[in-house]
């Protein structure tokens, strides 16, 4: 999930370790036996499964395990980190189906030893920029093991994706890039998508010709070092997005736009990143057209966006130890202006049809460290529930494929939202629509 801070159910399909099982149009549970090598779990389900929550003592993984308490309270969760303080301290606050385990996911025996007994893994354990190797879903691979990441970088998802065919092989169900955004975001622009072409109120149905993701969040969004990494990370990344259906870069944090995100949030001005839902809803759902920007509140932090790419060297941003001094340097004066900006996030979908039609999916909430625990706590439920097969996707692949039920994992992430509008014109949307006449409104 990029916070960049300054980010109709059909029948239910499991493949576990050992078996099958389905849930028919009437309800009914069966399984089918499978052959493997391991029957530590003859069944997960939602209310009772294992999961391990890799990076549980920063912000992400932490909001995640807080949320899936709350809406899993039967859930066994194993927290991991490197910091074993803050790791006790959380495990302390979320009771007693909860236990820390000190891991490094560079450490493959203590990784290893870590999955022992779990039923799903949580990698939040970012920064994924610059990363050369899957360590953690191989091991869950391995290990037979369901996955989820929360991966914000477009060479990492992509590298993800080239193990699809061993976790077919292991029937381990694997999601990347399965955060708030990309995440939440992807499954709004598949249903956006979905809704248009299978529109009844036209004799042929709407053809997608543009998407375009925007994103906004007031200050750090309550982000922990590691955000801010996958930041200045990313300021150095080429733009890569696509128009009529051809790859065009742009340099990063330019091409701005002011896109209204409705109330509560206003006009706000983005600008492009390279983003990974840009690539995979390009190839996965046949949009033409497809980019993604980003904004930030106060408006002196984009004018910093700005200059550190226009003033910092190349190679300085390329270099992670480097930016890892930097973060350390820049974090006090975050922490100091994020009480004053607060976490207020929004993001919007818009959708153009090659016959006209414009459509937009609207998620706002005061809290982005709130929310991006919800988010992943949905995918996290679908997984738990049966409703993955195996294999990696990306979020917005074929409904009964990486997500089943993917309207009910909207719904549960957009728990506590102050806004969530789906599949609307822009007029309904936002703050000051343009009126022409007689109650008309321009879309």
């Amino acid at each position: 999930m990029h916070q960049f801070g300054f980010i109709m159910s059909a029948p239910i399909l499991w493949h576990s370790p050992i078996g099958r099982r389905n849930r028919n149009r009437n309800g009914i549970i069966w399984c089918m036996s499978v052959s493997s090598s391991s029957e530590r779990v003859e069944s997960i389900k939602s209310d009772n499964g294992r999961v391990l929550i890799l990076g549980a003592t920063g912000r992400v993984g932490g909001s995640a395990a807080r949320a899936l308490v709350k809406s899993c309270p039967n859930v066994h969760l194993v927290l991991a980190g490197r910091n074993r303080e803050k790791g006790a301290k959380l495990a302390a606050e979320l009771g007693a189906n909860t236990e820390f385990y000190q891991v490094s996911i560079d450490n493959t025996k203590a990784l290893a030893a870590a999955l022992d007994g779990v039923d799903l893994v949580v990698h939040a354990a970012g920064p994924f920029q610059r990363e050369e190797k899957c360590t953690v879903l191989e091991a869950a691979i391995s290990s037979k093991t369901a996955y989820i990441d929360v991966c914000d970088d477009r060479s990492y998802s992509c590298l993800a994706k080239t193990f699809h065919e061993k976790a077919v092989a292991a029937q381990v169900p694997a999601i990347t890039t399965a955060g708030i955004y990309p995440g939440v975001s992807n499954l709004m622009a598949a249903e956006l998508v979905r809704l248009a072409r299978t529109s009844s109120s036209k004799e042929t149905p709407s053809e997608p010709e543009r998407l375009r993701f925007s994103y906004f969040t007031a200050g750090s969004g309550g982000a922990g070092p590691t955000i801010l990494a996958t930041s200045f990370l990313l300021l150095r990344e080429e733009v890569i997005a696509y128009r009529k259906g051809e790859e065009f870069r742009a340099k990063p944090y330019s091409g701005v736009l002011d896109i209204d995100f409705g109330k509560g949030v206003g006009k706000r001005s983005v600008y492009l990143l390279n983003l990974p839902e840009v690539g995979s809803t390009h190839e996965v759902l046949g949009v033409p057209t497809v980019s993604a920007r980003f904004g930030t509140a106060p408006f002196f932090w984009n004018w910093a966006m700005s200059a550190v790419v226009n003033l910092a060297p190349v190679e300085f941003l390329k270099d992670r130890n480097k930016v890892q001094t930097l973060v350390q340097l820049s974090d006090p004066l975050v922490r100091a202006i994020d009480i004053f900006s607060g976490e207020l996030m929004s993001m919007r979908v818009d959708l153009e049809c090659m016959d006209g039609r414009k459509a937009v999916g609207l998620y706002s909430h005061k809290k982005l460290s709130i929310c991006v625990g919800v988010a992943i706590s949905a995918f996290v439920r679908a997984v738990l529930e049966g409703n993955t097969q195996p294999g990696v996707w990306f979020p917005e692949e074929p409904e009964g494929i990486a997500v089943e039920a993917r309207q009910q994992l909207l719904e549960r992430a957009a728990e506590g939202t102050i806004n969530f509008v789906m599949n609307r014109p822009p007029w309904m949307v936002e703050t000051n629509p343009k009126e022409i006449g007689f109650g008309i409104y321009m879309q």
